[in-house]
């Protein structure tokens, strides 16, 4: 059974955000599961689950800047953020060439002009890309995810990094990589995105600036 959106979404988003948002929600039930994006049973809390869940990011992103987002994936949270957020220019990062297909076909469906598409890993990225803000969503533990994505967050950027409830424990198990990668501050922020009632946890990463 496909989740409801929430009733007071336009009022909250404004028409046009809420319309495109939707847009993005159909084109995923209509197709995500016939092109291995998303399961069955996540079709069931895809509003609650993945779209609003995407949008714990947003007030950890400065006005303006770019952004990289970390295997993108279906399109979380760099799609959720680049609709939500007209004012910044995201790169979807992803190394599968089908899911980067999907993405193309997302943002020309959705008519994004902040956004583009990368099939690529992140590792091989390092020294050609690089943005004010790095994100990530179910990639993986802090621990591998920094070497993907440190390297392509400018000097006085963020790393941004939607995690579960064991974020503080991975901080702690990734001490040694956050030292080499120049993190110069680290924090745990409890987020409870528009429209549920679960906290979210975001990790954040301040890179030094030089």
């Amino acid at each position: 059974m496909i989740e409801v959106p929430p009733a007071a979404g336009a009022e909250y988003f404004g028409t046009a955000t809420w319309g495109t948002l939707l847009h993005f929600a159909r084109l995923l039930e209509e197709e995500g599961e016939v092109r291995g994006l998303v399961g069955p049973r996540e079709l069931g809390r895809l509003w609650s689950r993945h779209l609003l869940n995407s949008l714990a990011i947003e007030e950890f992103i400065p006005a303006k800047a770019t952004v990289g987002d970390v295997g993108s994936g279906a399109g979380f949270p760099g799609i959720v953020l680049a609709i939500v957020r007209p004012d910044v220019t995201v790169t979807l990062i992803e190394s599968m060439e089908r899911r980067t297909e999907w993405l193309r076909y997302v943002v020309s469906e959705l008519g994004l002009r902040n956004v583009k598409v990368r099939t690529a890993r992140a590792e091989q990225l390092k020294g050609r890309f690089a943005a004010d803000i790095v994100t990530a969503r179910a990639v993986a533990a802090l621990k591998k995810l920094l070497p993907w994505t440190m390297p392509l967050v400018k000097p006085g950027g963020r790393l941004v990094a939607l995690k579960g409830e064991r974020a503080a424990q991975e901080i702690d198990d990734a001490a040694a990589q956050l030292q080499r990668y120049g993190a110069m501050e680290v924090a745990v922020h409890a987020v409870v995105p528009f429209g549920t009632d679960e906290v979210t946890r975001v990790v954040e990463v301040v890179k030094k600036a030089s």
